[in-house]
């Protein structure tokens, strides 16, 4: 067993170096897609194991941080945790070298042949997602538009002036807001998706010009905050960021309208772990007496959307965080009488209720 934790850190160490010198990437593969191709990888080495006894001996360690690695991938750590990748690499390639190693039984089964050939691919595969990653935050650390402002740039720059008797309001957001089809919720209204995927508060701060003031809109929908909390930002700072986008929203008499965070589940996919509902019930409890004191709207997505555990309702997402369409047509309707109570009722048309259609992942 030491032995084959030896070969696993220096296989690693071999694996690093190679990669250090290999051309960058083509783009990295989804959330979905590698995690998918790691428990292809899981299966093949339990499938190799189960044909070659020697190898299902000293491969076992390797077996077992592998599958380590895919639970905290799929977990708390996060699909595109680069640190967990490269050690998940180290123990596949060391499990490879091993599968040549050991003694194979006579006649070596053609199925495990393919097998092992599928393993290598595989190996390859993630290498050139790993560079991917490792060249995606690089640029992200370097870029000299931080919080993505130019996502928006063409859009804002052609969107016309506010209609008379046709108030605009934007929701400004993450990936639940950027994930949701706003126009087919709320059609004939001027309500423009501002939502960019992982976006935290502070760079949502840094997008309240382009993307909010100069639109002109009559009020904002800011759902923010849940990336904070993955990220372990103190509950201050996002508290203090999201005071300063409700002041300069309130200094361009742009009304103000806050959304819940929304709780997360762990039915489909481990959340809890990164998003303790404890901190969203405390965010949430500090933005409803917050919106009391300054007299915003206060838009309770929580506690429709919760269970009697805690925990975002089974049916209403399909990875524990965002909200598919389900999740949505909860929302709609509170999101609609929230921008009535705020702007008015005669501007607000009714809310129709779009086809159910298979949520496509972020």
């Amino acid at each position: 067993m030491k032995a084959s934790r030896l070969i696993a850190t220096q296989v690693a160490l071999i694996c690093f170096a190679a990669l250090a010198q290999q051309p960058a990437a083509k783009p990295m593969l989804s959330a979905q897609a590698s995690l998918e191709l790691y428990d292809r990888d899981l299966q093949l080495m339990q499938s190799l194991a189960i044909a070659m006894p020697d190898l299902a001996r000293a491969g076992a360690p390797l077996t077992e941080n592998v599958r380590f690695a895919i639970t905290n991938l799929k977990g708390s750590a996060g699909w595109a945790n680069t640190s967990i990748i490269y050690g998940l690499m180290g123990n596949l390639r060391a499990f490879v070298m091993l599968a040549d190693a050991v003694d194979k039984p006579f006649p070596f089964p053609e199925e495990a042949g393919r097998q092992l050939a599928e393993l290598r691919a595989s190996l390859d595969r993630i290498g050139a997602h790993f560079r991917a990653l490792l060249a995606a935050h690089e640029a992200q650390l370097r870029s000299p538009d931080r919080d993505n402002i130019g996502r928006y740039a063409v859009a804002d720059s052609r969107l016309a002036p506010p209609a008379q008797g046709k108030p605009r309001v934007v929701f400004l957001g993450d990936s639940i807001t950027d994930g949701w089809r706003i126009n087919e919720y709320f059609p004939d209204s001027d309500f423009p998706n501002r939502g960019i995927s992982g976006q935290i508060s502070g760079q949502m701060l840094g997008r309240m010009k382009a993307d909010v003031i100069d639109l002109k809109p009559a009020a904002v929908l800011i759902l923010a905050g849940t990336n904070d909390l993955a990220r372990e930002t103190p509950l201050n700072i996002i508290q203090n960021n999201l005071t300063m986008i409700a002041d300069l929203a309130e200094y361009h008499r742009i009304k103000v309208i806050f959304a819940s965070l929304l709780p997360v589940s762990d039915y489909h996919h481990p959340q809890t772990a990164r998003r303790p509902p404890a901190q969203i019930r405390a965010m949430n409890q500090w933005l409803q007496q917050f919106c009391a004191s300054r007299r915003f709207t206060y838009l309770d997505y929580y506690s429709r959307l919760v269970d009697s555990k805690g925990m975002l309702q089974e049916q209403l997402s399909d990875d524990g965080l965002h909200p598919n369409s389900a999740g949505y047509r909860v929302m709609a309707p509170l999101a609609q009488d929230a921008i009535r109570a705020t702007v008015g009722t005669a501007s607000v048309p009714a809310q129709p209720q779009p086809e159910r259609r298979k949520r496509r992942l972020l």
